[in-house]
């Protein structure tokens, strides 16, 4: 088995890319040595004492090192804990399955509440978010997810490697914005929530 490491926009995260499926369905980020006590894998990488976020996509995990951390040797550790799970097919999950704990984008908590007035334009945001923004988030080993749209201004969480990256309020404003407000005129403005 190979893994292969991408480089992300964010300087402290690396993208591992197994060869083989990691999430079914949906993602899942560890931003705690706590949170992560559900993955045996997550646990794992934390457990190296220089991680501060691990993320799960379909076919990616993405780790983010904490500051002063050297990748040099970092990047070795964390390979060597995907190998090692991977080759024994170990469960990504205690209980050993990923289902019912995924948290799909539906069930993120809002920061403002949609209007069922808005249920059209809602509809067309969550339709671009998810064939145009998502592809390319994940691209950089990162998610997006929906947070509320109210009054022109549409609410959204970079997770993964993109939380935390440098060039993210480029991402939402002149990337992210741009595409919303080009097709949907009914959104003025995006904020990170």
């Amino acid at each position: 088995m190979f893994i292969e490491t991408e480089t992300t926009p964010n300087p402290s995260s690396l993208k591992f890319l197994p060869g083989r499926p990691v999430m079914a369905s949906g993602t899942r980020e560890f931003s705690s040595p706590e949170a992560a006590e559900i993955s045996p894998l997550a646990q794992a990488i934390f457990d190296t004492g220089e991680v501060v976020n691990v993320f799960y996509g379909w076919e990616f995990v993405t780790v983010t090192a904490a500051p002063g951390a050297d990748w040099g040797a970092l990047k070795s550790q964390v390979v060597t804990i995907l190998l090692d799970h991977f080759v024994s097919e170990a469960p990504l999950f205690v209980g050993g399955s990923a289902d019912g704990i995924s948290v799909p984008a539906e069930d993120i908590e809002l920061v403002v509440e949609d209007r069922a007035e808005d249920a059209e334009v809602i509809a067309s945001i969550q339709e671009l978010l998810e064939t145009r923004v998502r592809p390319a988030v994940a691209g950089d080993g990162g998610d997006i997810a929906y947070r509320g749209f109210s009054e022109g201004v549409v609410y959204l969480t970079l997770q993964g490697a993109c939380a935390g990256c440098p060039s993210s309020t480029a991402t939402l404003k002149q990337g992210i914005e741009s595409l919303l407000t080009h097709y949907i005129p009914e959104v003025s403005e995006v904020r990170a929530a």
